[in-house]
């Protein structure tokens, strides 16, 4: 929640700046999700269970603010929220929270997970035909678990750092139809670790003038979290599915 209004405190103040300066571009999007989580998680490479997660609609938003200094980045910063219920009967011992659980017991968990995106990138390419952008994206990460067997003992475990993410976007325009394609990425894969967040889609021109355009935007994203050891937390998750969008741009 913290950090939510954190980037909402910042797009405050980007518009301000923004309204001050027409040389100066403020982007502000948001999205609703329809995912389906699945994948397993523990406290280790060989301690981690596969759960059976429920479908959800999650939310997303970022601000992003643009400027014609050469060298230094613009700035784009991105929340999204991944909370989920999911359960499962182990297959064999599992331990998690500092608890352990039997063999053919059935757990249920719940998993609410949030990350806000703090990203510097800069345009090689903008214009109405195409746009390229590119840069670094620290993924300030914050998650709860809760496990929970039959007979409500139940353990947990708060997840927080932070991950390093390369970053590009592009855009491709279609002339005289007010539709563009677009997609983007952020992704990292080290030490036996892979972490992406990469969508693609079709937006629309709703509004298209020298005050402010506004687009539609739908289109397909997908998250993995294959984590190892962030605060004793291992992962191999996966979110994927489809989305619906807007953007404004002043």
């Amino acid at each position: 929640m913290k950090k939510t209004l954190l980037a909402a405190s910042v797009a405050a103040l980007m518009c301000g700046s923004a309204q001050a300066d027409t040389l100066l571009g403020l982007y502000i999007g948001g999205q609703v999700w329809a995912n389906e989580a699945s994948g397993s998680f523990g406290e280790g490479t060989d301690n981690q269970s596969v759960f059976e997660f429920d479908d959800k609609n999650q939310g997303s938003f970022y601000v992003a603010f643009e400027h014609p200094i050469p060298l230094i980045p613009n700035i784009k910063i991105a929340s999204t929220t991944l909370d989920t219920v999911g359960g499962t009967q182990i297959a064999s011992t599992f331990s998690f929270g500092g608890k352990s659980y039997s063999a053919n017991e059935t757990l249920d968990t719940t998993f609410d997970a949030n990350f806000v995106d703090y990203t510097l990138y800069y345009e090689v390419f903008d214009n109405d035909l195409l746009t390229f952008d590119f840069g670094l994206t620290a993924r300030d990460l914050d998650t709860y678990i809760k496990v929970t067997e039959s007979d409500n003992n139940s353990s947990d475990l708060d997840v927080s750092g932070i991950i390093p993410m390369a970053y590009v976007s592009t855009i491709i325009g279609l002339p005289f139809t007010g539709l563009n394609i677009f997609a983007e990425a952020n992704f990292m894969s080290y030490d036996d670790q892979t972490v992406y967040d990469a969508q693609i889609g079709v937006s629309y021109a709703i509004l298209d003038n020298l005050a402010v355009d506004f687009d539609v935007t739908f289109g397909y994203r997908t998250v993995k979290m294959e984590i190892n050891d962030i605060d004793d937390f291992y992962s191999d998750l996966t979110y994927d599915g489809f989305f619906a969008g807007a953007v404004v741009h002043f």
